[in-house]
């Protein structure tokens, strides 16, 4: 019975996270059909655990369950069971919010990967720049962004969307001197640090390459207008030209968005980007 618990537990959860819309901020959305594949399973997994629970007719299968438990301690028993529900109770009983500043202000960022770990010392939460070599081989990364910098080599005007914003960063970062006086444009929230003045000021999207394990915050350094004023959290639209400039915090050289325009608009409704493979 309390197999049949948490294999329906787990349905229900992947259920409510796509009604909810939540499941965007724990999964890169072009991976969706995973999630509903694992809700299936799990609807399919319950419903036989529930078939084997009820069948008190059957001694072949009433052997195999005590044979089973003399096999496993109860406190092995137990632990597993535990660690099967812990996904449960996170996912049910602790909301999930949207990160904002806050975030960026607690953790603090480096430039590429931050040295704090989520965790896991295989994951590093990161910023500023994409990073997806870690998922290829070096030659075949190299490839991928050759031939996607080829798309946009000709182009002197570049609108930077939802579908497109993170290779597009990445690809900034990876060839800053390709895109040397072409005009930009693209959204994000404000983020004003300790170092910086008002017109030198990041904008950011939090994004995820496959899930919230490599989610990071990516965007740019921009110079904006004298007397902007902006707040953190602020959702603008901007446009200017790509610059560089040496940034003395990160000890580096960064690309530097140089803002013509600047458009103060509403959050989007999901404020997510998604990196396409």
């Amino acid at each position: 019975m309390i197999r049949f618990i948490i294999f329906a537990g787990y349905a229900l959860l992947m259920m409510s996270l796509q009604v909810s819309g939540k499941l965007n901020q724990y999964i890169n959305v072009h991976y969706r059909y995973l999630a509903i594949l694992s809700m299936g399973l799990s609807l399919i997994l319950a419903v036989f655990q529930l078939v084997l629970w009820s069948k008190n007719d059957t001694k072949s299968e009433h052997h195999h369950n005590e044979d089973h438990h003399h096999k496993q301690k109860p406190i092995q028993q137990l632990w597993a069971y535990l660690l099967l529900a812990l996904p449960l109770v996170v996912g049910f009983a602790f909301p999930t919010v949207s990160l904002d500043t806050t975030i960026v202000e607690a953790k603090g960022f480096q430039f590429p990967l931050s040295k704090e770990s989520t965790g896991d010392p295989d994951i590093q939460t990161q910023y500023l720049k994409p990073d997806t070599s870690i998922f290829f081989e070096k030659s075949d990364y190299e490839q991928q962004m050759q031939e996607l910098m080829e798309e946009y080599a000709d182009q002197k005007v570049i609108a930077i969307t939802d579908e497109n914003y993170l290779e597009i960063m990445e690809l900034i970062y990876n060839y800053p001197s390709d895109f040397l006086g072409k005009t930009v444009s693209f959204q994000g929230f404000v983020f004003h640090s300790k170092e910086d003045t008002e017109e030198n000021t990041f904008v950011f999207r939090f994004g995820i390459i496959h899930c919230v394990a490599d989610a990071g915050v990516f965007g740019l350094l921009t110079h904006l207008p004298e007397n902007t004023s902006l707040s953190n959290n602020d959702w603008v639209e901007l446009t200017g030209t790509i610059t560089t400039d040496y940034y003395h915090p990160f000890k580096r050289t960064l690309p530097i968005l140089d803002v013509s325009k600047v458009k103060k608009i509403s959050a989007p409704e999901n404020e997510y980007v998604y990196r396409t493979f």
